[in-house]
């Protein structure tokens, strides 16, 4: 039954009547009341919050800004108001190339743009970065104007070292494209003795060095293709748009995961939850990131909001932070790389994970 008496807004005190399920959040037992989006949420709005530390104003846009625990939400001004309230972070190791796969099984959650977006974020901080793509459609390639002489074919099948795929396009980031082409490799591969099928990736891939993150743009598909990025990442990003089909869709990927590690003896790890195409005046998008934050905790990652930019930037053959570095698209993957370079924890799939 909707409320038909006036509450009070936990952050602006202004009296108001609920209208949306947003516009009430329960936590530790204690319902608090918001107004609108800026009010409820100042993480996405980009609304001023107090410091947890100190007290102090400010505007949230990066990882290290914010911090989830089972109970609440806390903001720090720095990372010396952060590293008062929490552990110490530990850096991302040192050595090998770090991998992720960006993978969900549905189409349509912005795997391509956050793959390229998040090589392309490393590289403008100054990390070599290698992108991959795994998607016989190329969209890689289209987004950012390239098409490299050699394909990830090339590297699976054709004995032809990363380096030499490899096309640079920007400082500190390379790209291996794909190609239609690439859709025989998965007949190849199914092909190939079930003891080195899952490995033909990593063993193409091997004695790779000169890159600090290696980030895979896998096709929306249950591939053998597919499995062997996550057997060579170990780790995985899961974008997944705020809608009822995609929310089903995480469950699948979950699977996917565990039978993966189950199989190879390998575990792979979720890195984080990305919700993409949020809306913040859609009450479903608001819902959708509450059920992901309520499922997966703190490996749910800030969201992605819709953003004509977003839609743009490849029409330009430009990455968002290019195109439109000033955007809420910028923003909020720069966030997400901040997040991830940060070290938060990822977590092993395994036989308990539903």
């Amino acid at each position: 039954m909707e409320p038909t008496a006036a509450v009070i807004c936990a952050r602006c005190g202004r009296s108001f009547l609920p209208r949306f399920r947003f516009q009430s959040e329960t936590t530790a037992g204690i319902t608090q009341h918001f107004c609108s989006q800026t009010c409820r949420d100042p993480l996405v709005t980009g609304d001023e919050v107090p410091c947890s530390v100190c007290g102090r104003a400010f505007r949230p846009s990066l990882a290290l800004h914010v911090a989830d625990d089972a109970d609440k939400r806390q903001y720090f001004c720095s990372p010396e108001c952060r590293e008062r309230q929490l552990p110490k972070e530990k850096p991302a190791p040192a050595g090998a190339a770090r991998a992720i796969a960006v993978l969900n099984q549905k189409g349509g959650t912005a795997k391509t743009t956050t793959a390229v977006s998040l090589a392309a974020g490393f590289a403008q901080l100054g990390c070599p970065t290698l992108l991959v793509d795994l998607d016989p459609q190329g969209n890689v390639g289209i987004s950012l104007g390239i098409q490299g002489p050699r394909t990830v074919y090339h590297l699976l099948f054709g004995n032809v070292p990363p380096r030499t795929c490899a096309v640079t396009v920007r400082a500190n980031l390379d790209v291996i494209t794909a190609d239609s082409g690439l859709a025989a490799a998965e007949i190849e591969l199914a092909r190939l003795d079930p003891s080195v099928r899952m490995d033909r990736l990593s063993a193409a891939m091997a004695g790779l060095t000169g890159y600090d993150y290696v980030v895979f743009d896998c096709a929306p598909a249950l591939s053998i293709l597919n499995h062997n990025a996550l057997v060579y990442a170990g780790e995985v990003l899961i974008p997944v748009s705020c809608d009822y089909l995609a929310l089903v869709g995480v469950k699948q990927v979950l699977r996917t995961l565990r039978r993966v590690s189950e199989e190879t003896a390998r575990p792979v790890r979720v890195a984080g939850v990305l919700p993409t195409f949020y809306d913040v005046r859609n009450r479903s998008s608001a819902e959708a990131v509450s059920f992901l934050r309520k499922t997966f905790g703190m490996r749910t990652l800030p969201p992605i909001r819709v953003n004509t930019k977003l839609a743009e930037a490849p029409s330009t053959k430009k990455t968002i932070f290019e195109h439109a570095p000033d955007s809420h698209g910028a923003r909020d993957y720069i966030r997400v790389v901040e997040w991830l370079r940060t070290g938060e924890n990822t977590v092993e799939m395994t036989g308990a994970e539903s």
